[in-house]
């Protein structure tokens, strides 16, 4: 009979695990097939199974088999690959959290903080235990993207096993450094919030993108995003719904829950990485990666900022009303009503002065579960707030020029965003950018447009040379209120700040207007 499937952390199936089964009256042993099943005829009764697989973490499993058969158990091992991150991801400054690390053996800890360079704080020294591999962690069974991992809760029940630390006093983004006996490195971020007001620049993450995203486990918003299938990825072209039913994702108005409690191997920076190097890989432009490059702007430029979750701005605690300019970083592509609307009326009633240095912003809405868990609606639905993002935004989002990179066209020459650059209409700017995956320059990978829901009063300032018309727009516009609103419009403008300097001088010469100027900013 068929008891079970056994996959990695990915939801790939694991074929020739060793398998024991002890029961009443049974010791036996089997392994895991091609697809991951394994098999064996039991009499009723409730077994204990171990499982076995070199470069995976060993596991003990309680099987109870009835009668008539049951559901197969999905049996998840986790590789021995170094990963870790913090929890809570985000914290307010002076709080505790905790490191949750996997490593197959020793490892030596460090916590960083990453502004223009990476800085030193505090060397955290080295992590062992007794007994063989006791730095290594479990997966729990079954579809854990919906309840996370909760690592740190299995033997870590005494004094002795906390893996505490309390968050510097300054906010910003701070980096935890993992290198273990093996000479492998790894590395996560931790988003440190003040505890009041420190400056008049509060940027956001995108850190809910990053778990939309984030398919470890086996789901994201992307792969199985109604659920896991009922049985493992053996190829995913040709087993995921993704590749399988094209043109019918995403499938359902709301996917299954996401947990925040994952690991996201996407957000490391590799070991000696300079703010100025090209970021490699698919994802880590638009994660904290690529965010970083911003924050290293700010304090290079001498812009003091507060950095923020953006969840807080849906829980309504951000105080936005204490600060001047708010900062999107990179990739805000998830939003709630709760989110858009705060930012809408601090911006439109208020006077508040919003900078989108990032593409394809508020394209999509999700909802809380809790305050750690998810749950995405379909991509490019405004049923909950009832309007299209270039309402607030200027600009939104369409495919046309998607993964194309490109410099923008300098389309309003004589207007104060450009002062100081050189630039005249006609010219171009913006020629380089850090996206490995994108390159071509500051109009790239994911680009928005004017919209005939953008504002009527909104100025058209450059346009993204990408083909066929489908660069970016960067366009600006005031309300009566004295608000303001710049948008840059593509994910690769703040990867191209510190390299690029028409693209640095524009984005400060708008943040310091925005900064300094009551009133209408024109």
């Amino acid at each position: 009979m068929l008891l079970g499937y056994v996959s990695d952390e990915t939801y790939t199936a694991l074929s020739g695990v060793s398998i024991a089964i002890v029961g009443p009256g049974v010791h036996a042993g089997v392994a895991s097939l091609a697809d991951g099943s394994f098999h064996a005829d039991l009499p009723p009764g409730e077994y204990e199974l171990s499982f076995a697989c070199p470069g995976y973490g060993g596991k003990r499993v309680t099987l109870r088999v009835a009668g008539t058969g049951g559901e197969p158990v999905q049996v998840r091992l986790l590789s021995d690959r170094l990963l870790g991150y913090a929890w809570p991801k985000w914290i307010t400054a002076g709080g505790m959290g905790e490191f949750r690390i996997h490593s197959s053996c020793a490892y030596h800890l460090s916590l960083w903080h990453y502004g223009w360079n990476q800085t030193l704080v505090e060397d955290l020294g080295w992590f062992d235990d007794h007994g063989p591999r006791p730095t290594s962690q479990l997966l729990p069974d079954g579809d854990f993207t919906q309840t996370g991992v909760r690592w740190n809760t299995v033997g870590y029940g005494s004094a002795w096993h906390q893996q505490k630390q309390a968050a510097p006093a300054r906010t910003g983004l701070y980096y935890f450094h993992v290198k273990n006996a093996a000479g492998e490195f790894f590395s996560f971020p931790w988003i440190v919030q003040p505890a009041r007001p420190t400056a008049r620049i509060c940027v956001l993450t995108s850190n809910v993108t990053w778990n939309a995203y984030n398919s470890f486990g086996g789901r994201s918003n992307y792969v199985n995003q109604r659920s896991l299938l009922s049985r493992p990825t053996v190829h995913a072209r040709t087993d995921l719904e993704r590749y399988t039913a094209p043109g019918t994702w995403p499938f359902e108005l709301r996917g299954a829950p996401l947990s925040f409690d994952r690991p996201e191997p996407a957000n490391c920076v590799p070991e000696g990485t300079r703010i100025t190097d090209v970021i490699h890989g698919r994802l880590e432009c638009c994660y904290a990666p690529g965010e970083w490059r911003l924050l290293g702007w700010l304090e290079r430029e001498g812009f003091a900022f507060d950095l923020y979750s953006e969840t807080e701005l849906h829980f309504g605690r951000i105080p936005l009303d204490e600060y001047q300019v708010v900062l999107l970083n990179t990739h805000n592509e998830y939003v709630t009503r709760e989110m858009y609307c705060a930012l809408k009326e601090w911006v439109w009633q208020r006077g508040g002065r919003l900078m989108y240095l990032a593409g394809c912003g508020f394209l999509c809405e999700f909802e809380f579960v809790d305050e750690t868990t998810i749950q995405c609606r379909a991509e490019e639905r405004h049923d909950l707030r009832g309007e299209s993002e270039a309402c607030l935004l200027g600009v939104a989002y369409s495919h046309d020029g998607y993964r194309s990179g490109a410099p923008y066209q300098v389309l309003a020459g004589d207007h104060w965003a450009f002062a100081g650059t050189g630039l005249k209409t006609g010219d171009l700017f913006g020629r380089r950018s850090l996206n490995g995956r994108t390159p071509g320059g500051a109009s790239g990978l994911e680009l928005d447009k004017l919209s005939p829901h953008s504002p009527p009063q909104t100025v058209h300032l450059a346009k993204g040379q990408n083909p066929n018309g489908s660069g970016a727009d960067c366009v600006c516009y005031s309300t009566p209120s004295g608000g303001a609103v710049f948008s840059a419009g593509s994910l690769n403008w703040t990867l191209a700040c510190p390299i690029d300097g028409a693209v640095s001088r524009i984005t400060s010469n708008v943040l310091r207007r925005f900064l300094e100027v009551p009133g209408d900013v024109g």
